[in-house]
Formats: C-alpha cells, sequence, structure tokens
C-alpha cells in the first residue's frame, strides 16, 4: 500500500509555470505506476500524464503534450508534474494517483491509491 500526498499548487497567471510534487509513504514505491490526473467541478477526473516504474517512458493526454512533464525520483520516493505555458483551461484540482498494473493505462480504474489533490488556479 502507499499513501500519497500532492503539493505545490496555487495561483499563477497565464503562461506561467508551476511545480507539483506528490510524496509517497510505503514500501515499494518503485514498483507503481505514477499518474497525474485533473479535475474541475462538475466535470468527470481527467487523465494528464504517467511514469512507467523506472521512469524510462512517459505517457501524456494530447492537451498537455509538450507543456508538462511528469518524472520521479525513486531514492526519494516523489514524482512530479513541471507544468509550464499555463492556461487557463489548465485551472483544476490536480491527483498524483499509484497503479500497481505492468503497463501505463489512461483509466482512472487503473489507480488504486490517490492523494487528496491540489488545486491549480490559472489567471488571464
Amino acid at each position: 500500500q502507499v499513501q500519497l500526498v500532492e503539493s505545490g499548487g496555487g495561483l499563477v497567471q497565464a503562461g506561467g509555470s508551476l511545480r507539483l510534487s506528490c510524496a509517497a509513504s510505503g514500501r515499494t514505491f518503485s514498483s507503481y505506476i505514477m499518474g497525474w490526473f485533473r479535475q474541475t467541478p462538475g466535470k468527470e477526473r481527467e487523465f494528464v500524464a504517467a511514469i512507467s516504474w523506472s521512469g524510462s517512458r512517459t505517457y501524456y493526454a494530447d492537451s498537455v503534450k509538450g507543456r508538462f512533464s511528469i518524472s520521479r525520483d525513486n531514492a526519494k520516493n516523489m514524482a512530479y508534474l513541471q507544468m509550464n505555458s499555463l492556461t487557463p483551461d489548465d485551472t483544476a484540482v490536480y491527483f498524483c494517483a499509484a497503479s500497481g498494473g505492468y503497463n501505463i493505462r489512461e483509466a482512472e480504474a487503473e489507480y488504486a491509491y490517490w492523494g487528496q489533490g491540489t488545486q491549480v488556479t490559472v489567471s488571464s
């Protein structure tokens, strides 16, 4: 089992950047695929990005490709989401999640463990 805590959210102007962090506790962090999702009021949670166990493979939603970058540091039990060129459409609560699966998946159901979320607000 793994516990996840996100941090780094906040208010930023359009065009700005933020770096979200996800601190994981529990054993064998390196055995989990890590993902980031986001959700706005009245909408379903949306896949943003995911990274493989070793960090060698990453996958992004089309809406953030080229602007966001996911990474992890297994020695520190940390996952990150670097967000650049932010727009108001990126405003959401961002969640990190862990999947015990073998392949990167976008489906929310593939991720068994979730953080509490961190708010990102992008002003125009």
